[in-house]
C-alpha cells in the first residue's frame, strides 16, 4: 500500500531523524510514503485574514500534485505545521466556492477538496490500527516513561483540523502504550511552546516551553516525544534555562514520537536518528534495556 506523502521543509533539512524513521517503519507496517514529486514549501502558518487568499495558493498546489499522484483520496504528512496548513487549505476548498474558484485560477488547477489529508499517526491508528503496531514490537520500550506534547497545531481550531479530542487527546499515549512505554499525562500537553516567536523573542519562548518541559516532568516524565519540529526545537532550546530556574527540574531528551516507534520496530539508535538529537536520549535507553 503507497501513501502519497509530503514531508515539507524541515524534514528535508534538520529533521531528518523525523522522516528516516517513520519511512522505515511504514516498510515493517507494510505500508509505503511515497514522496510528492515537485513538492514546494506548503508556506508554514495558515493566513489568519479572510482576505489573504494568495497565501494559499502554495499549500493549494500541493494538494492538486497529491491528488495527481495518487488514488485521489489522501495524502500524509508528518510535520504538525505542514499537517495543519494543508487540512485548514483543504477545508477551505470543500466549504468556500469563491475562495476555491479563485485559488485555482492561480495556480491553473481544478482542486476541489477531494482529498483526505490525514497525520502520519492517523495512518497508524486508523489504517493500520494500533493492535498491529503492537503486534510488530520486537523491541518493547517497557518501563520508559514517556510524555507526549502535542502543542498546538494538531488540534486548533478542532473544528477544522483535530485528529483526536481537542481538549483531552491520547492518540500519542496509545502508540506509546502499544508500543510497551509508560505514557505519562501532563496537564501542559496541549499549551503552546511559543511557536515562531523564537525569531525574536527567546525569552517568551524559554518560558512557555519551560512551563511544558516542567509540568512533563513533575509528572513522572523521562522522555518528551512530539510531531512537530518548531516545538522540538523550541523545547530543547529552552531546556537549558529551565534546569536553572526551576528549581529541581533535571533535562529530559526532547525527540519525535516516530523515533520511539523505529526503535520499538527493530531499527538501529542510528537509523531512528538519535544521534541528531540535541539532548541524548541513548543514555535513558540503554539503562532501560531498550
Amino acid at each position: 500500500m503507497k501513501i502519497p506523502y509530503y514531508p515539507g521543509c524541515t524534514l528535508n533539512t534538520v529533521a531528518k531523524g523525523f522522516e528516516t524513521s517513520a519511512k522505515e517503519s511504514s516498510k515493517t507496517l507494510g505500508f509505503e510514503l511515497e514522496e510528492l514529486k515537485g513538492w514546494n514549501c506548503c508556506g508554514a502558518t495558515f493566513p489568519l485574514t479572510p482576505d489573504n487568499t494568495m497565501a494559499l495558493t502554495a499549500p493549494a498546489k500541493v494538494l492538486a500534485h497529491a491528488k495527481a499522484a495518487g488514488d485521489g483520496n489522501k495524502v500524509t504528512t508528518l510535520c504538525s505545521v505542514c499537517y495543519n496548513v494543508l487540512k485548514r487549505t483543504n477545508h477551505v476548498f470543500k466549504e468556500d466556492k469563491a475562495r476555491r474558484e479563485v485559488i485555482n485560477s492561480f495556480i491553473e488547477e481544478s482542486y476541489e477538496g477531494e482529498l483526505d489529508v490525514v497525520h502520519y499517526l492517523e495512518v497508524l491508528r486508523d489504517t493500520i490500527g494500533f493492535d498491529k503496531v503492537k503486534e510488530a514490537v520486537t523491541r518493547p520500550l517497557a518501563g520508559v516513561k514517556v510524555a507526549a506534547y502535542y502543542g498546538c497545531m494538531l488540534l486548533r481550531p478542532h473544528e477544522e483540523v483535530a485528529i483526536d479530542d481537542h481538549e483531552s487527546p491520547t492518540i500519542i499515549e496509545d502508540l506509546m502504550t502499544a508500543l510497551g512505554a509508560d505514557a505519562v499525562d501532563f496537564p501542559q500537553k496541549i499549551e503552546c511552546c511559543g511557536a515562531h516567536l523564537s525569531m525574536d523573542r527567546t525569552d517568551v519562548v524559554e518560558k512557555l516551553s519551560g512551563n511544558v518541559m516542567s509540568s512533563a516532568v513533575e509528572n513522572g516524565a523521562e522522555l518528551i516525544v512530539t510531531s512537530c519540529p518548531l516545538c522540538q526545537y523550541n523545547l530543547e532550546k529552552s531546556q537549558e534555562r529551565t534546569t536553572v530556574e526551576v528549581s529541581g527540574y533535571k533535562a529530559v531528551p526532547i525527540i519525535y514520537f516516530t523515533q520511539l516507534l523505529g526503535l520499538a520496530l527493530g531499527q538501529t539508535d542510528e537509523m531512528a536518528g538519535l544521534k541528531d538529537n540535541e539532548w541524548d536520549a541513548r543514555p535513558l535507553l540503554k539503562e532501560k534495556g531498550v
